[in-house]
Parts: C-alpha cells; sequence; structure tokens
C-alpha cells in the first residue's frame, strides 16, 4: 500500500528517486504514464496489468473511451529502478507533467503520483479549502 507525500528532486538525466519505503512495492520495475490533474500517476507491474485490462475492455465505439485509453496507454513507459533507487522518467512524459526539478510524489494506495512540487501545493491547497464539500460528496457515495 502506498500512503504519504514526499518531496524528491530530479536530477540533470531526469532521474527521479522513488522514495525508499515504496521501492519493495514496486520490485525495481513500474509503468509511468500520463495521470489526470497534470500529474503522472506509476503502478507496479500488477496494477498496471489490471488497469491496462480495463482499459483494453472499453467499448471502442465511445469517444470517451477510446481517448481515455490513449491517454493512458499509449503514454505508458516501462521503468526500471536503479541501485539507489531512481527511475528515468521519459522526456514527453516530464513535459506532459510540468517537471522540473523539485517534485512531490504522493502515495495513492495502489499508485503513486508525481507532481511538480508548485503545481501539487496549489492543488492541495485548493483542494483543502473544499475539504468540507468533497467530504459530503464522498458521504452520499457511501465513502
Amino acid at each position: 500500500m502506498f500512503i504519504g507525500e514526499y518531496q524528491h528532486a530530479i536530477d540533470g538525466k531526469g532521474r527521479l528517486a522513488i522514495p525508499a519505503k515504496f521501492r519493495k512495492q514496486l520490485a525495481r520495475q513500474a509503468v509511468v504514464t500520463r495521470g489526470l490533474d497534470n500529474c503522472l500517476f506509476v503502478y507496479p507491474l500488477t496494477e498496471w496489468k489490471e488497469l491496462a485490462e480495463k482499459l483494453a475492455a472499453l467499448p471502442m465505439s465511445q469517444a470517451n473511451s477510446r481517448a481515455f485509453a490513449r491517454l493512458m496507454l499509449a503514454g505508458a513507459m516501462d521503468v526500471d529502478m536503479d541501485s539507489q533507487g531512481r527511475v528515468l522518467l521519459p522526456e514527453y512524459l516530464r513535459e506532459y507533467a510540468g517537471l522540473k526539478k523539485e517534485t512531490v510524489v504522493v502515495g495513492l494506495f495502489n499508485r503513486l503520483e508525481i507532481w511538480d512540487r508548485t503545481v501539487w501545493e496549489k492543488y492541495r491547497t485548493k483542494t483543502e479549502k473544499q475539504a468540507e464539500q468533497i467530504a459530503e460528496q464522498m458521504g452520499e457515495l457511501g465513502v
């Protein structure tokens, strides 16, 4: 299970150190893809396989299904962790998420998210201000 929020920097070669707490769960391999809200999603291989199968099963006749599958699947890249726990983030994914140097790696149960630090802070602040409203809506969904 991935939980927590960790600040890390991307080095000059585009590598990002995965927080030590998460390295064993990723088993030195993961899939990185375009996420939502201008971040990257990082999945362990087993979680990625389950998601990819669901995406592949979406109806091709629906434009939104095709678009979402393309966003997630076409943007995906296998990454291997080096001996120092770093992964190389492809340039096109760094550009998509607006990643510069300072990032935040966020654990969200079955995946990690990688955010540009400034973007994350703005998003988190906005969400914290709406926490009560969001909680009410989640209550309506049974959460």
